[in-house]
């Protein structure tokens, strides 16, 4: 029994010895910072060389058509078997034209030039829609293949100068935001059926409209030449036209009886210019088939004399103090009143951002009955 309780007594001792040894250990301090490890290497699998530029997203092909003649970069619908639609494909080069199309439709694409081998049997378009491409090229040898052509519309493209061989049959062309600065002596004379020019948003000068430019398109109705660097009016102008556009140009003058020959026209913008009181004739726009004039963000100080057909006049943002109404009403009011005819027609009126202040003068509410809205 003793043994046993000095056996125990002994394993005791050692159990409180070894504890003791274990405490005194001094502790370790963490590491204030993470010892640097190599890391290791990852070796990246080899990228390759793309094959096309990569603003070029591969072109759409769709699906096979009932026509063996149709592109797989277009569609061709049943239902109408005269039109071939290859907008937005991605496309770069013009495929064949089949025989069988007069519509064909190849804007938003990514074509840099236009030339005649796709169109060698297309000798039946009629309308061609080219527009929002990379385009700085037509070859002259395009419309050969394409005598009937009737619609161009190429705008939204690279092109530096107007097209040369442009077919006799054209009614529409609309060339504008490219940046065209040169149009070539003789481009239009066989352009006698054009009813519409549209050059808006490019890099023309007085320099780039000779006196003959537009002489020849004896069917024109509407000229859109705004957005340009034009410090003078287009000479030559036909007498079929009815709308005229030159806003955001650099116009200081009109010619006197500038707008005479005219017997159609019917709209003239001229905003954003910079035309003054010495830069527009006194009666200049007393022209009797003209319906719509603008005029707004000029140096006007004063209202021009005008016919008593206008029905709207824009001359907001000019340097007008004050309106008269006995001055520039077109008719007399001592005239008699009762005959409809001699009452001038002007419905709309808009005279803000001028040095103008309400309220309008008696005397242009009598001349303008048929004033709807005026604007000041």
């Amino acid at each position: 029994m003793m043994k046993a309780g000095v056996g125990l007594f002994s394993a005791l001792a050692l159990f409180l010895l070894i504890g003791a040894v274990f405490t005194e250990r001094p502790r370790q301090r963490k590491p204030t910072r993470r010892p640097a490890t190599a890391r290791p290497s990852v070796l990246l699998p080899a990228v390759p060389e793309p094959q096309e530029p990569t603003d070029f997203p591969p072109p759409i092909l769709g699906p096979p058509s009932i026509f063996p003649d149709c592109p797989r970069e277009c569609l061709c619908s049943p239902s109408y078997p005269n039109s071939l639609n290859c907008e937005n494909r991605n496309i770069r080069v013009i495929p064949v034209i089949p025989l069988r199309t007069h519509y064909l439709y190849l804007q938003n694409n990514y074509i840099s030039e236009v030339t005649a081998e796709p169109f060698r049997n297309a000798t039946e378009v009629r309308w061609i829609n080219l527009a929002n491409n990379r385009i700085h090229r037509i070859d002259k040898q395009v419309f050969e293949k394409i005598p009937a052509l009737l619609y161009l519309y190429a705008h939204k493209n690279h092109l530096k100068e107007v097209p040369s061989g442009l077919p006799a049959s054209l009614e529409q062309l609309r060339l504008d935001r490219n940046r065209i600065s040169k149009i070539p002596a003789g481009t239009f004379n066989k352009l006698e059926k054009l009813t519409l020019l549209d050059l808006h948003k490019n890099q023309l000068s007085d320099s780039d409209l000779g006196m003959g430019t537009f002489k020849d398109l004896k069917s024109l109705m509407q000229l859109n030449l705004a957005h340009n660097s034009l410090k003078k009016m287009p000479s030559g102008i036909p007498s079929s036209l009815i709308q005229l556009f030159l806003d955001r140009n650099r116009i200081d003058d009109i010619p006197k009886g500038y707008f005479e020959s005219m017997a159609h026209l019917a709209f003239v913008r001229l905003n954003y210019n910079e035309l003054s009181d010495k830069g527009v004739p006194k009666a200049v726009f007393n022209v009797s088939t003209l319906l719509d004039l603008q005029l707004a963000h000029n140096q006007l100080t004063a209202v021009p004399l005008f016919n008593t057909h206008l029905e709207h006049l824009h001359l907001n943002h000019n340097s007008i103090e004050s309106i008269n109404g006995t001055q520039i009403c077109p008719y007399s009011l001592q005239a008699d009143q009762s005959d409809n005819s001699l009452v001038p027609r002007l419905r709309y009126l808009r005279l803000d951002g001028n040095h103008l202040s309400p309220p309008i003068p008696m005397d242009v509410i009598m001349c303008f009955r048929h004033l709807h809205s005026i604007v000041i």
